[in-house]
């Protein structure tokens, strides 16, 4: 995993900061101005990549950056400027959802129900050609080669039957105990199939804002305790919205040509996440909110920026191929 390419002053302080071993005041401050100045910072790269490196380092780490960094309290101070911009737009972007006295779970799939974001699965399934998946799989490899990995930081927040019903959702996502079956490995040889570089980061140049907004979410979601609310929002939210989208992802690549072993990510969502739905909503949030009332809001908080979040990235990508350019920062280095 190699630090990415900077993409404005302060990624570049920050890979140089990092790669040197000590951070330098000034990038402090560069973090600060950058968080208060951001007009869009959901759609600043520079923010978002700085963000994701600062996290990264919770996750695999990069060549040739000491592992100590990841407690580096003053990285940890600069990874706090940026992390109270992106609430504050997540915030902006969703509001505060309304909490009735309704069962959680009905509360999740109202807002489920409403959203009206555009539907990425549905034009891929319909029209996607070849280089338009692969854009696609390129934005989303940034989550999906560690999937799981986000909200299961969320575990050790938990108690009772919202804990076994989490270990219970993330332990399909980590294939049963099968590596081989991993939904990380079966989007890697997705990728594969499609031409696409498959190691872990490698197109991390190359994906766009959006991406790191939405893996950023769920990293600051569960890196977070006061945020374990969210996190289980956020995860609901994902699975209550996965099972038929996977259905057209799946149906698009049977229309481009490709057999069961390359659809197998997808096909596998359609199964899983059905059931995983009801485990997510009733059992894992209506028993979080049942020992914690107070969290019902972060848990509705956390869905709706998980659909939003979801939203911008179809915005961004479908407004790109309307207008016949890429979806993607720069197009080089995507094959294996």
């Amino acid at each position: 995993m190699q630090l990415p390419e900077p993409r404005g002053p302060l990624t570049r302080a920050l890979r140089a900061d990092l790669a040197a071993g000590a951070l330098d005041a000034t990038t402090l401050d560069l973090a600060r101005r950058t968080a208060e100045e951001s007009p869009d910072p959901l759609a600043d790269e520079d923010l978002q990549l700085a963000l994701a490196v600062c996290y990264e380092l919770h996750y695999r780490g990069f060549d040739g950056v000491d592992d100590a960094w990841e407690w580096d309290p003053s990285l940890l101070t600069l990874r706090a400027h940026l992390e109270h911009r992106h609430t504050a737009a997540l915030r902006a972007l969703v509001g505060a959802p309304e909490v009735t006295d309704e069962p959680v779970d009905r509360q999740l799939a109202a807002l489920v129900a409403a959203d009206d974001g555009p539907s990425l699965s549905s034009y891929l399934a319909r029209s996607g050609s070849l280089e338009q998946w692969r854009e696609y799989l390129t934005l989303r490899s940034v989550y999906h080669l560690k999937e799981g990995d986000p909200h299961t930081f969320a575990v050790p927040r938990l108690s009772g039957r919202a804990k076994a019903a989490m270990v219970e959702i993330q332990a399909d996502e980590y294939g049963g105990g099968s590596a081989a079956r991993m939904h990380s490995e079966l989007f890697a040889g997705l990728m594969r199939d499609l031409g696409l570089d498959a190691a872990y980061g490698a197109l991390w140049d190359s994906a766009p804002a959006c991406a790191f907004a939405s893996v950023n979410t769920m990293s600051l979601f569960g890196l977070h305790r006061r945020w374990r609310g969210a996190a289980l929002g956020h995860l609901t939210a994902v699975e209550m919205t996965s099972s038929e989208p996977s259905r057209r992802y799946s149906s698009g690549l049977r229309r481009l040509g490709f057999g069961d072993g390359t659809r197998v990510f997808y096909d596998e969502h359609v199964e899983a996440d059905a059931v995983h739905e009801q485990i997510a909503a009733v059992d894992m949030c209506g028993s979080l909110v049942a020992e914690e009332p107070g969290l019902a809001g972060d848990v509705l908080f956390g869905a709706a920026c998980a659909l939003a979040v979801d939203g911008l990235t179809a915005h961004h990508l479908l407004g790109a191929w309307e207008a016949e350019r890429s979806g993607l920062r720069e197009r080089r280095a995507l094959a294996a």
